[in-house]
């Protein structure tokens, strides 16, 4: 059994109320639920939440009601992998055993359908810990990202024999995109955070894994939104 799951909270300082929030006429929720309810490779689909609004929705639209999430898993410091682990061992305590445990960020509803297959195509032909979402860093630390030393000065943050005098010499730098990872069950239930095992990215493009995080990045996003929806109905 596959899982697919959702994790979003009902307060947001960034963006107050940003999971349940209209984008292009519709929750930010359903954009990726759609993702999770329409896929073929999955078999139940979950959402954690502390808001009720959020889980009636949820259910209504045919994901199994595994209740409200703790308090101490709804502040603004829990992280990502104590919800993911309460949402996998609620959710087997209703629907049996699962394989792999599919999350997806709702405030990066930019991904296309086929990043959900290609990600699960990735995670059983390798069989990692761990499938992650990336994209290639715009910035590169052993190039153009700095930070000051003791005076003031600014200093490459990861400075290598010889310097590094441009892009293309620098090593390979992925961002975490906060976005689609599938996750194997037994290590999630046994590891503390994400990086103890083996985890391989998946790599995206950077226009599909903007995260909204900000009143700036849900004008973005609504925006590319609307033009992948043109782009469509021209199809």
């Amino acid at each position: 059994m596959i899982i697919g799951h959702i994790g979003v909270r009902k307060g947001s300082k960034g963006v107050p109320g940003k999971n349940f929030r209209p984008l292009c006429g519709r929750p930010l929720i359903d954009w990726s639920l759609d993702q999770l309810l329409d896929h073929p490779g999955l078999d139940t689909v979950i959402v954690s939440t502390d808001s009720e609004e959020i889980l009636a929705h949820a259910v209504a639209r045919g994901c199994l009601d595994i209740g409200l999430r703790p308090a101490h898993l709804a502040t603004d410091t829990a992280g990502k992998w104590g919800v993911w682990q309460h949402a996998l061992q609620s959710a087997e305590a209703l629907a049996g055993k699962a394989e792999a445990f599919l999350d997806l960020d709702a405030t990066s509803p930019l991904r296309d359908p086929e990043d959900i297959t290609n990600a699960l195509a990735l995670f059983a032909k390798e069989r990692p810990d761990m499938v992650m979402s990336c994209c290639e860093a715009r910035k590169n630390p052993y190039f153009n990202l700095v930070e000051p030393d003791a005076t003031g000065a600014l200093h490459v943050s990861k400075p290598l024999p010889g310097g590094v005098v441009a892009r293309q010499q620098a090593p390979v730098v992925y961002e975490h995109a906060a976005s689609t990872y599938v996750v194997a069950p037994d290590y999630l239930r046994k590891a503390r955070s994400l990086y103890e095992g083996r985890v391989i990215p998946y790599l995206m493009d950077p226009e599909r894994c903007v995260d909204i995080d900000s009143e700036f990045d849900f004008r973005l996003v609504e925006f590319l939104m609307s033009e992948k929806l043109k782009g469509r109905n021209h199809v």
